[in-house]
């Protein structure tokens, strides 16, 4: 039987629920006239009294914060090792005052959530991004000794003003100096103005099929034109949703650069290529739906540096009777279509990357 695990599957632990529902203003929990269970509204757009109620944000049921649905979902689906992480909007949103202390406490509540069942969960650690660059490097340091943390967690944004911010350079030093993986995540997505004046009626399928693809593709597209794998060129970062649109543009990517004129009055040191950064600093998971966009992801970063996600406990089915997730097996169905010469390979993307990068055991 083959192993799987899943490095790209969400939760809030019980600490970061309350923490939502104490507010009343984006991100926060509520409870909608017209549902049957509360809703989280973690974007402003959602936030709109106008909109049907089926529409406003996300229904938050168990399968958000019960550590046992987590652990029954693995085994429906046979999945072995999860590496959890807090999904979007972290700690973003905290005031500095507060950032440190609530990163300490979600930190811990994911590490013993881990421990309840060893050997199956591990998990990305979540940053204070809003308490400062001294309150964050005292936090990568801290996870370093929380057993079942196995990298950290972090949106486009960063600081405020995204992964190309020179107050960045100090967390980045950090991160790479202590070997700490960066999962990046999409949350922003693009300007709502962008998808049309009837994008209401299309549901959440644009924002979440182009906005979050193109947010990733975007942010880390700026932190290496910023020269940032080139102050640190041991920082290794996966990209959620196979790098967005990445690994299909880097070509287009590389020659703007090297036609662009004012990139290179300007710059100061000759730049990695990109192609080099994909097959040396980054990793993707494997949460793209397709072969046909996997076999691009593979192409762009190689077979040995992608790693099987799920995404759960997003994109369930609409059908609640269904113990089978569509999204599941969409992702397996596309690793096992595109590498059909070698099983090896196929396992090395179920679960040997991830075992390898992320220095899991496997029992």
């Amino acid at each position: 039987m083959s192993l799987i695990i899943d490095v790209h599957t969400h939760m809030y632990p019980p600490s970061y629920v309350q923490l939502l529902k104490k507010r009343s203003t984006v991100p926060y929990i509520r409870d909608v006239p017209g549902t049957e269970v509360s809703r989280l509204i973690i974007l402003p757009d959602d936030d709109d009294d106008s909109k049907p109620p089926n529409a406003r944000g996300r229904p938050l049921g168990p399968d958000y914060w019960d550590l046992q649905r987590k652990i029954d979902f693995m085994d429906a689906h046979e999945i072995d090792i999860s590496v959890l992480s807090l999904a979007n909007p972290w700690l973003d949103f905290l005031p500095a005052t507060e950032a440190a202390s609530l990163a300490r406490e979600i930190n811990r509540d994911l590490d013993a959530s881990c421990a309840k069942y060893p050997g199956r969960l591990f998990a990305f650690g979540a940053l204070p991004l809003s308490g400062g660059v001294n309150v964050i490097q005292q936090e990568i340091e801290r996870l370093k000794h929380l057993s079942h943390m196995r990298g950290v967690v972090i949106g486009t944004s960063a600081l405020g003003k995204g992964l190309d911010d020179p107050s960045m350079n100090p967390v980045w030093k950090s991160l790479e100096s202590t070997d700490t993986l960066i999962f990046l995540h999409p949350h922003y997505g693009l300007p709502v103005s962008v998808f049309g004046p009837r994008s209401g009626e299309y549901g959440h399928v644009l924002p979440l099929a182009l906005g979050f693809p193109l947010e990733t593709t975007i942010a880390i597209t700026r932190m290496y034109l910023s020269g940032a794998f080139d102050r640190f060129p041991r920082l290794q970062v996966l990209l959620a949703h196979s790098g967005g649109t990445l690994p299909f543009l880097a070509g287009r990517i590389e020659s703007c650069i090297a036609h662009d004129g004012h990139l290179d009055a300007c710059a100061s040191r000759p730049r990695r290529s990109l192609w080099d950064v994909l097959k040396s600093n980054i990793y993707l998971d494997a949460v793209i739906y397709s072969e046909v966009g996997f076999k691009t992801a593979m192409e762009a970063s190689g077979a040995e540096r992608l790693m099987f996600g799920t995404d759960h406990p997003f994109f369930p089915p609409l059908n609640l009777d269904e113990s089978k997730w569509l999204s599941v097996t969409l992702n397996k169905r596309a690793v096992s279509e595109a590498i059909t010469e070698d099983n090896t390979k196929v396992q090395a993307v179920l679960a040997g990357n991830a075992s390898r990068i992320l220095k899991l055991t496997i029992q």
